[in-house]
C-alpha cells in the first residue's frame, strides 16, 4: 500500500526501442546586430522552427490561461512553456504520457519547452527540504502528501511531458543571499546537471543547463563555464528577476553571456517587462519567458507602444479608442477601451480573453519587431526609439 505521507517518485523511462533515434534540434545563428549584441537565429525542433530572440508564453498547466490553441497560432507564438512541478502533480506525468505527452494531450502542434519544476519547488519555503540527493516537499494543492524530486526524477517526468525543450534542475538562490549560500547552491547546480545530462535517454529532446550563482558575477562566469564543459544543447540563465534591481539584473547578464557559447541558444528564464526583452536581446539574449502579459491582462493591465494602461481607472469610462492606436491584434480592431473597462468592472469572462489576445500580440509583435531590426542593423536605433516612446507610462 502506497504511503501517501512520503511518495518517491519511481520514473520508468520509456524503453529505448520506443525513444526518438535522432535529435531533430540545432540552431543556426543568422546575424549580429552591428551596435550590439543582439543576433538573429533560428532553432530547429521537431515540432518546427522557432525564429529568435523569441517570447515563449507560459502554459503552466498544458494551457495559456483564456487562449486554446488556435488562439497562440493565430497571434504568432511559435513555442510555448510548461510546467513541470504543476503538471506533474496535477494530472500526472504518465497521464499525459499516455495521450503522446503535452503535444497530444493539449493538441499543441509546434515546439514547447518544460521547466524543470525547480523554481516552483524552491519557492515552497517552508514546506520543502534540499539535500545533495534532491528536494523533498509537500505538495501546495493539499499540504499534506510529501514528494521527492531528484534530478533524474526532473528529467524523467519531462521526457513522460515530451516537450521539444527540456530543463536541467537547478537549485534558485533567493535575493539577497550570502556569497557562501550562493555558493554551495551553484556547487548542487552543478552536480545536478552533470546527474541530469547523464539520466536523458530521449534522444528527440533537447537539454539546456541552467546558470545560478546569485548576484556575485565571478560565480556566474564559473557556472557558466562548467555547464559548457559538460556540455548541453542550449543554455539559460536562471535565478534573476527575483527581487534585485533592474541594473543589478542587466549585470549579471552581462557578467554570464561572454561565458556561453556563440553557436548555441541563450535563454533568459522569468524575464520580464518589454523594456527588459529589449534590454536583453541588446546583450545577447535568444529566448525569454514570462507570465506578465497574461497575468497583467487579467488584472486589467495592459502594454501598449506609449506605456501602461489600467483601463479600470475612471478616464476610460467613455474612450472610444483602442487599447492602443498602433496595435493590429484583434481586440484593438474591434473593441473600445471603454467596453474592455465596461467588461472588467462587470467580471465578465470576455474581458480576460480580449485583454490577454491584446498583451500577447504586443509582446510577439514587439518580438518580430526586434528580428526585423536585426535582419535590418538597425536594431540600436530600434531600441532608442522604443524605449523613449514607452517612457509616457500612462496609467
Amino acid at each position: 500500500m502506497r504511503n501517501v505521507q512520503q511518495e518517491e517518485i519511481n520514473i520508468l523511462h520509456t524503453p529505448i526501442s520506443a525513444l526518438h533515434t535522432d535529435t531533430v534540434f540545432s540552431f543556426s545563428l543568422i546575424k549580429n546586430d552591428p551596435s550590439t549584441a543582439g543576433r538573429l537565429g533560428k532553432i530547429l525542433t521537431s515540432h518546427g522552427e522557432i525564429s529568435t530572440p523569441v517570447f515563449m508564453p507560459v502554459g503552466t498547466q498544458a494551457t495559456v490561461k483564456t487562449m486554446s490553441p488556435q488562439d497562440l497560432t493565430e497571434l504568432g507564438a511559435e513555442i510555448i512553456l510548461s510546467n513541470t512541478y504543476h503538471l506533474f502533480l496535477r494530472p500526472g506525468h504518465e497521464l499525459i504520457r499516455e495521450f503522446g505527452g503535452l503535444h497530444g494531450f493539449m493538441n499543441w502542434q509546434r515546439p514547447i519547452l518544460t521547466d524543470s519544476g525547480g523554481f516552483q519547488v524552491f519557492s515552497l519555503a517552508d514546506l520543502r527540504k534540499i539535500t545533495d540527493e534532491g528536494v523533498t516537499f509537500q505538495s501546495h494543492l493539499d499540504g499534506g502528501a510529501k514528494h521527492v524530486i531528484t534530478p533524474e526524477a526532473a528529467i524523467g517526468i519531462q521526457e513522460a511531458l515530451g516537450a521539444d525543450i527540456i530543463m536541467a534542475f537547478d537549485e534558485c538562490i533567493p535575493y539577497p543571499a550570502t556569497r557562501d549560500y550562493a555558493q554551495e547552491a551553484l556547487d548542487r547546480t552543478l552536480q545536478w546537471a552533470e546527474r541530469c545530462r547523464a539520466a536523458k535517454q530521449d534522444r528527440g529532446q533537447a537539454l539546456f543547463g541552467i546558470v545560478q550563482g546569485g548576484m556575485y558575477p565571478e560565480l556566474r562566469k564559473r557556472s557558466a563555464e562548467a555547464l559548457v564543459a559538460t556540455g548541453f544543447d542550449g543554455y539559460a540563465i536562471g535565478g534573476l528577476s527575483v527581487g534585485e534591481t533592474k541594473p543589478l539584473m542587466y549585470e549579471m547578464v552581462e557578467a554570464t553571456v561572454p561565458s556561453l557559447p556563440e553557436d548555441q541558444p541563450r535563454y533568459l528564464m522569468g524575464v520580464g517587462t518589454p523594456e527588459d526583452l529589449v534590454e536583453c536581446v541588446d546583450r545577447g539574449i535568444d529566448m525569454f519567458d514570462c507570465v506578465m502579459p497574461t497575468r497583467n491582462a487579467r488584472n486589467g493591465t495592459f502594454f501598449t507602444s506609449f506605456g501602461r494602461v489600467v483601463i479600470r481607472n475612471a478616464r476610460y469610462e467613455r474612450d472610444p479608442g483602442p487599447i492602443d492606436p498602433e496595435c493590429g491584434c484583434s481586440t484593438c480592431r474591434n473593441f473600445s477601451r471603454a467596453y474592455l473597462r465596461h467588461l472588467f468592472n462587470a467580471g465578465e469572462v470576455l474581458a480576460l480573453r480580449l485583454g490577454t489576445v491584446h498583451n500577447l500580440y504586443f509582446y510577439l509583435n514587439l518580438m518580430r519587431e526586434v528580428r526585423r531590426n536585426i535582419e535590418l542593423g538597425t536594431f540600436g536605433e530600434f531600441k532608442k526609439a522604443f524605449l523613449a516612446k514607452r517612457e509616457t507610462l500612462i496609467d
